[in-house]
């Protein structure tokens, strides 16, 4: 049965949320001012789907994708650039006055440039025995196949058709797969998870599928089936290899933005540590001009940034280890001969290291975050540590998306 509501506002995951008789109830695709009518979700009794538009708001624009609101991907193409631009910066604000931090931020820089240069696909058989390869439908495990994605930056060209080639052999498996691929110098970087061990004769088919959609690279759960090309990036003046399945930022733009700010903030510094450094888009970037520690619990990331800064030309001296910081955080003692800190945790944060921080005397820190929720808390670790946050600047490179990364620096009040 249809419901007619009333939509207030547009919640921080990007739906529409109505106040309905003292309930909360929450509708993807719908805009403040808007009446609508939405049907009722089974086994989700605070979420409606929306059925349509009876009342629109001045704010919303067509979607520019074919799969927009059927793909959960974008949860947020139907409205236009300024109010979607404003709603996201209003996230950072709302997380900070949560958590009762005080701060000034900065207008969103928009750093989708190009589009996303890494993707993770899904190959499931659905029914009928029919193979679908795509992304996860919205709020749902359902694969929605695709053909072609609109955000992805031009490097990933031909990433849908190799994945797709992929998936045809290893489907047979009887296993769901999970395919990521990212766009390098040299091709495409194919790491596929889920397929479990393989017999040799599977091993050869996919080396000839690799060789036929030119990849740079392909692996099963990091281990090697085929290298035509090492799958490089360049971070600053460095040349990196990727390990296999690595993570890098979403957008080069992002990256570069987000290096930018931290380079910014850390330019007076002659020693810098690094932490949760990566393959080292800051690292390798503030050693143009700081000596740089660096530290991560990835040993491939970190192998992969101690021979880039080994091997590139007129860079500051980098030592690079790999060290869970989760469960070893560097301890005041450890933090006292460095200027700077620059820290960029997962999304679940980093209160352990910000505790340590809070406790030590480094003159500058810097917080790197993509959850505005988990930097609020870490950010009160470090005000009531005796730091002043001295503004943050939240950068969209996940466009369409709730996702917000941020930039922040602390200074040790006197």
């Amino acid at each position: 049965m249809a419901e007619r509501l009333m939509i207030d506002h547009v919640g921080h995951r990007g739906d529409g949320v109505a106040m309905e008789n003292g309930q909360t109830i929450y509708v993807p695709y719908a805009l403040a001012g808007e009446t609508i009518e939405a049907a009722s979700v089974p086994g989700h009794p605070d979420r409606r789907r929306l059925l349509q538009v009876e009342r629109a708001s001045p704010e919303r624009i067509a979607p520019f994708c074919p799969h927009f609101g059927v793909c959960g991907g974008c949860a947020i193409q139907h409205w236009d650039h300024e109010s979607y631009q404003a709603w996201k910066r209003e996230l950072v604000v709302e997380a900070l006055a949560q958590a009762k931090v005080a701060a000034e931020v900065a207008p969103l820089i928009d750093a989708h440039g190009l589009g996303r240069r890494r993707i993770t696909l899904h190959a499931r058989m659905g029914t009928h025995e029919v193979l679908k390869v795509g992304f996860a439908a919205a709020s749902s495990h359902d694969i929605i196949p695709v053909d072609r994605c609109p955000i992805l930056d031009p490097g990933l060209s031909g990433a849908l058709d190799a994945a797709w080639a992929i998936a045809e052999p290893l489907i047979a498996m009887g296993k769901p797969l999970d395919i990521q691929v990212t766009a390098t110098l040299n091709g495409l970087d194919v790491d596929v998870r889920g397929s479990g061990a393989l017999p040799s004769a599977m091993i050869a088919a996919l080396s000839r599928i690799a060789e036929q959609h030119r990849l740079a690279r392909l692996t099963r759960h990091g281990e090697l089936v085929l290298v035509r090309a090492p799958p490089a990036v360049m971070i600053g003046t460095a040349q990196v290899i990727l390990p296999p399945g690595s993570f890098l930022q979403a957008t080069i733009a992002g990256e570069e933005t987000l290096a930018r700010l931290v380079s910014d903030h850390c330019q007076r510094a002659k020693h810098v540590a690094d932490l949760f450094c990566g393959v080292g888009p800051f690292a390798l970037r503030l050693a143009m001009k700081s000596r740089v520690a660096a530290f991560d619990s990835d040993a491939g990331a970190v192998t992969s940034l101690q021979k880039a800064a080994t091997s590139t030309a007129g860079l500051k001296p980098v030592k690079a280890e790999p060290r869970d910081l989760f469960r070893r955080p560097l301890v005041p003692q450890e933090l006292r001969d460095y200027d700077a800190v620059v820290f960029d945790p997962p999304r679940q944060g980093a209160q352990a290291q910000a505790t340590q921080l809070a406790a030590s005397k480094v003159p500058t820190v810097v917080a790197v975050s993509c959850n505005a929720a988990t930097f609020a808390r870490d950010a009160k670790i470090l005000i009531d540590g005796g730091y002043r946050i001295e503004g943050v600047t939240p950068v969209d490179q996940f466009r369409h998306t709730p996702h917000v990364e941020l930039v922040a620096r602390f200074t040790r009040k006197r």
